[in-house]
């Protein structure tokens, strides 16, 4: 039999106080302000007290109420109260000592936090209160409004544009009293009509952190890359999957638009040969076969013109496409404080990602592109030599094609990043033997490396044990992560385990000839169902 917790005296006091509607507001002024969260939360949660949310908003003893940890999703009753309790602050010329509302939080740091807050925690409640620093946009000075309302653009969520647009038409109809600031927005699975019509409406220099997750073609990267020049302070920036016409589709269109060719010949031959026999065993079908002649050239020409207009409209979306990445490589240029590069599958950078690169105006302090096997060996040469990634922090390729590649570029870069780089990531890259073993003296000089990883690169058991070694000094180093030795596979691909056992044992034997208690992580390569084993030596 379970036993229910019985409510604590603080809870059965906030419930007589919500009970009693009028008298638990006339009590505010009296409350202590340790109290004020608790109580929130359970008028919150009640749905039927929203004039104690009103009166709690404003006479809230905090500098800051973080309503957004408690809307897992839009609840507009909620903040149309918490709205209207602010609009009796917005007015009044002389608060009362005790009503410090300063800023209005609606961003989702969850449920801990008022868990936290509410004395599930050995902090007390103070120190859970950040102090309301008018920070909105690095660099950037904004008149210092009554009240500051943050909201976080997050269109993966559901239910969210009217939500957004009651907030956003909510501020701008209060505008000098109130100023709202949008740090982070998130775009995915939406159309981008619809995120349009909020970028209209918000000021976009205040967002630090831009994610796009949609596939999208270029023409409305190009669009939107005029909302993100306008990001003028933004830090952050990430985007995955923008898709453009590729080379071995327009090489495939060629194969066969040559293959139509030769066929239509071969008939016009075929189409000669029997024409003469033809005529010369009955000249009375000559009409008939003049006939079907004039057809079969009314039909050639109608697939000629046809040919003509698609060629025509791909020469349009070519074009197109060239204008839409100009503008937003234009865009880029306005981005002055970009410190963090995320790219997923970026297929439309294929033999100009030296472009955009020019096109950074400032040092990165991380940089991860995944699935960039679309990346051609000019492609990473240029990332490797450009100056605005000397002072890297953290650096991640998946799915790059190292395959013949010369590590020479990679090499050098390392070296010039080793007294910053903390992460490096290179997995799925086709890397061989010695190409790893290039690169390990200057890994060997990375010494704020925290995460090292090299998983599903096809390596041998003694370059493993030769990364093992040069990364011994490297006290920092968190999480390092090698590929299962090729050595360990059998001729239908799948891992042994009595040579992966030997393996791990002979792994064992270096970290302790080593002498340092370390563990390190061996990854099948099927990344789809991947396996870990883990070598320890303590």
């Amino acid at each position: 039999m379970s036993m229910q917790t019985p409510p604590t005296l603080l809870e059965l006091a906030g419930k007589r106080l919500l009970r009693d509607q009028a008298s638990g507001i006339a009590a505010l002024e009296h409350l202590p302000a340790e109290l004020f969260p608790p109580l929130f939360i359970l008028a919150f949660h009640s749905r039927r007290h929203q004039e104690s949310l009103k009166a709690m908003a404003q006479a809230w003893p905090y500098s800051v109420l973080h309503l957004g940890g408690l809307m897992q999703r839009p609840r507009v009753k909620v903040l149309k109260a918490v709205l209207d309790g602010l609009d009796v602050l917005l007015t009044q010329e002389v608060r009362p000592r005790r009503w410090k509302l300063r800023v209005l939080d609606l961003r989702n740091l969850g449920a801990d936090f008022w868990r936290r807050w509410c004395g599930y925690s050995t902090q007390k409640p103070s120190a859970m209160v950040p102090v309301a620093v008018h920070r909105s946009s690095p660099n950037t000075e904004h008149p210092l409004a009554p009240v500051e309302v943050f909201l976080d653009l997050n269109f993966n969520e559901r239910d969210r544009y009217a939500f957004f647009m009651y907030v956003i038409q909510w501020a701008q109809q209060r505008k000098g009293l109130v100023h709202l600031c949008c740090k982070t927005l998130k775009i995915s699975e939406v159309l981008f009509q619809t995120v349009r019509k909020v970028l209209d409406a918000v000021q976009l220099d205040c967002i630090q952190e831009a994610e796009v997750n949609c596939i999208w073609d270029l023409p409305t990267l190009g669009k939107f890359a005029l909302y993100l020049g306008q990001m003028r302070n933004l830090q952050k920036l990430s985007l995955s999957h923008i898709e453009v016409l590729s080379e071995e589709d327009e090489d495939e269109n060629e194969e066969e638009n040559m293959e139509e060719n030769v066929e239509e010949n071969m008939e016009e031959e075929e189409l000669e040969d029997e024409d003469q026999e033809m005529g010369e065993e009955d000249e009375s079908r000559g009409e008939e076969q003049e006939q079907e002649e004039q057809e079969w050239n009314e039909e050639e020409e109608w697939q000629r013109e046809e040919q003509e207009d698609q060629e025509q409209q791909e020469q349009q979306e070519e074009l197109e496409e060239q204008g839409s990445f100009s503008q937003f490589l234009s865009q880029m240029l306005r981005l002055q404080h970009l410190r963090e590069l995320n790219m997923d599958s970026p297929s439309f950078l294929r033999g100009r990602l030296d472009q955009m690169l020019r096109c950074l105006q400032s040092p990165l302090e991380k940089l991860t592109i995944t699935h960039c096997q679309s990346l051609t060996h000019s492609d990473l040469t240029h990332l490797f030599q450009c100056p605005n990634l000397r002072q890297l922090k953290s650096l991640g390729l998946y799915c790059a094609n190292f395959a013949d590649f010369s590590p020479e570029p990679l090499r050098v870069l390392l070296d010039a990043v080793s007294p910053t780089l903390r992460n490096l990531y290179l997995d799925k890259c086709a890397m061989v033997d010695s190409q790893v073993e290039a690169i390990l003296p200057v890994l060997s000089r990375c010494h704020q490396l925290i995460s090292l990883t090299f998983s599903e690169n096809c390596l041998s058991l003694a370059t493993v044990g030769k990364l093992l070694r040069h990364t011994a000094g490297l006290r920092s180093l968190e999480l390092e992560l090698y590929p299962i030795p090729r050595e360990c596979y059998t001729t239908q691909d799948t891992v042994s385990q009595d040579r992966l056992a030997l393996v791990r044992a002979e792994l064992t034997g270096i970290l302790r000839e080593l002498g340092q208690p370390r563990t390190i992580l061996l990854a099948t390569k099927h990344s789809g169902h991947r396996e870990f084993y883990d070598v320890t030596f303590s």
